[in-house]
């Protein structure tokens, strides 16, 4: 594939030194598959769109913790390697040609007299007429496993981000937990390692179906009631083997070479805390209708969204980014329609008024 405005211009443009300011349209927060929706819709709108992300590649979490893991719920996708899916999600973007900026952290938020967006970030100071916010879940740490032993192995057997299939081939994998990444890895790993094990205290939350396939698979499950009491390395230094523990306090040693620990994150909003937005459960609280924040100007979508009935999906998150991209631009343009009408309708027009030629008024 041939170079992009996202892939040939991985930094984005400079930040403002001073100098005359350069104000996009819209400026979007967070370049996991919500704000590259985002971008792309804003470019069908007709919107200059910048991207700002702290990562060094797109793609959110689903690039950061688990590339090669399938995720079923997207539109159009029976299953999708993440990677995959974020690679999609890239090229649809590109069509509104976005400047996007990685590696730059966005510290603060400013609505200046003149209704323009100051953004400082970790690279200098942005403008913006107006700003979606599509940060996830903000910063995330996962979760630590509290046994003897595993901080020992930590990058020695014991994994949080699992991201290479190839890494698991063959090898006895322990996995503790029974959300949906627990369960969406036992599931991928099931065929390629030599034995999966799944280890849960309760019961699995992860969705319906996947649980489904989980309980037709060779997968050895240690639930209810078990968890992981020790781990144990082999004279190599690295993990060899795993001790569960059962409600009842039974013990068994389960061999292991690989131990890939998901049992949640901790996420943290970081500097988006201070910059005025109404908070809940770490979470922005928008509009229902407009995803607008109560910072004029400012819209979120994605997880970071918080409405009643809220669902935290990745096609629910697209919905809401072309929400909040559309009242966006009625809210830097007033005149422009709201609903745009189909894509095909959009791209139809575009077209046309491009092979149209200028006419051009004669001077007096």
């Amino acid at each position: 594939m041939t170079d992009s405005p996202l892939r040939g211009s991985p930094n984005g443009a400079a930040p403002s030194n001073g100098g005359e300011r350069d104000v996009p349209d819209v400026t979007i927060i967070g370049a996991g598959p919500t704000g590259l929706f985002a971008a792309f819709y804003a470019g069908l709108r007709g919107a200059r769109t910048r991207v700002i992300d702290s990562l060094e590649e797109a793609g959110g979490a689903l690039t950061a913790i688990y590339p090669e893991k399938y995720i079923y719920d997207v539109i159009g996708f029976p299953r999708v390697l993440a990677k995959d899916f974020v690679a999609a999600c890239l090229e649809q973007a590109e069509r509104g040609a976005p400047d996007l900026c990685l590696n730059e952290e966005v510290t603060g938020l400013e609505r200046l007299d003149d209704g323009t967006i100051r953004l400082r970030t970790s690279r200098g100071e942005r403008f913006s007429k107006t700003v979606v916010v599509c940060a996830g879940v903000g910063a995330f740490e996962p979760k630590r496993l509290e046994a003897p032993g595993v901080r020992d192995l930590e990058g020695h057997g014991v994994h949080y981000f699992a991201k290479r299939v190839a890494d698991f081939r063959d090898k006895d994998v322990v996995i503790v937990g029974g959300g949906d990444s627990a369960v969406d890895w036992a599931v991928t790993l099931e065929p390629v390692a030599k034995r999966v094990t799944l280890i849960h205290r309760s019961k699995f939350r992860a969705h319906e179906a996947t649980v489904e396939e989980l309980a037709r698979s060779s997968v050895d499950l240690r639930y209810p009631g078990w968890e992981v009491s020790e781990v144990h390395a082999g004279g190599n230094g690295r993990l060899a083997a795993v001790t569960a523990k059962q409600a009842d306090g039974g013990t068994e040693r389960i061999a292991a070479q690989e131990l890939i620990v998901a049992i949640g994150f901790v996420a943290d909003l970081g500097p988006l805390k201070t910059w005025g937005f109404e908070l809940q459960r770490n979470q922005i609280v928008v509009d229902i209708v407009s995803m607008a924040t109560n910072i004029p100007g400012v819209f979120a979508a994605g997880d970071i969204a918080a409405y009643p009935a809220k669902f935290k999906l990745i096609a629910t998150g697209a919905a809401e980014a072309v929400t909040a991209v559309n009242h966006a631009v009625t809210f830097y343009d007033p005149k422009a329609r709201l609903d745009a009408g189909h894509s095909t309708n959009i791209m139809e027009k575009k077209e046309k008024e491009a092979k149209e030629p200028r006419v051009v008024a004669a001077a007096d």
